[in-house]
């Protein structure tokens, strides 16, 4: 197609240059020629210099094209969506990171002051045994809770209870009853089944009687 358009243009040049050529001589040895004849070659001449401005002109704009700056094609665009979701991964990825890190150091702090409070509790309780005492019933595992207080005058009363942890309870057993981080006393378990157990009081049990909702622990050894 350029080819042809080049080829055209000489053609219209090497014309124009003809042409030319026959007006000069016409003008110069050819004065009397007819007005319409030097009508009609002025007319061809107003055509082909029109042709040749047409085609300076799709020259100049084949050539605006071919330097025309670089438009992304639908490869190069889904490349840049591909690197924009790649980097929104990797951000995403490092504010996890930064949250993952933010929720170990507070995990960190809480224990470092659990210890520094542990250690402090510690040095307490090294001049004052009563203090160690109620950490140690307080910090003892709930084995179950007494569901009935029965009095008896004969045989002192008894309790019937939930048990919580089986594995811990058996006929035999030394419980004792915990109300805050005292004890009220301790009692032996008699009888065990699935509805729950049975347990009487130790002599010296003191005089505090068991209430429904009390908590029964294994006691602590002081």
């Amino acid at each position: 197609m350029d080819t042809m358009k080049l080829l055209l243009g000489a053609t219209v040049a090497l014309l124009l240059g003809a042409l030319a050529v026959s007006w000069q001589d016409m003008t110069r040895g050819v004065s009397n020629a007819s007005p319409d004849e030097i009508a009609r070659l002025k007319k061809q001449v107003a055509e082909l210099r029109l042709e040749q401005d047409k085609l300076q002109f799709e020259k100049q704009r084949q050539q605006l094209m071919t330097s025309a700056p670089f438009t992304p094609t639908p490869v190069s665009n889904a490349a840049e969506i591909e690197a924009m979701k790649a980097e929104l991964t990797a951000g995403k990825a490092k504010l996890a990171q930064i949250e993952t890190e933010k929720h170990n150091a507070a995990r960190d702090a809480k224990v470092a002051q659990d210890e520094e409070g542990l250690l402090s509790q510690r040095d307490l309780e090294k001049g004052d045994g009563e203090l160690r005492r109620a950490r140690m019933i307080a910090e003892a595992l709930l084995i179950g809770r007494v569901s009935e207080y029965v009095e008896d005058a004969e045989y002192g009363g008894f309790i019937t209870f939930d048990i919580l942890m089986p594995e811990q309870v058996q006929p035999g057993t030394i419980l004792a009853i915990r109300r805050k981080t005292g004890i009220l006393g301790q009692l032996k378990v008699s009888d065990v089944s699935a509805e729950g157990g049975i347990a009487n009081p130790i002599p010296g049990f003191g005089p505090v009687q068991p209430k429904v909702g009390d908590e029964l622990i294994l006691p602590p050894q002081y």
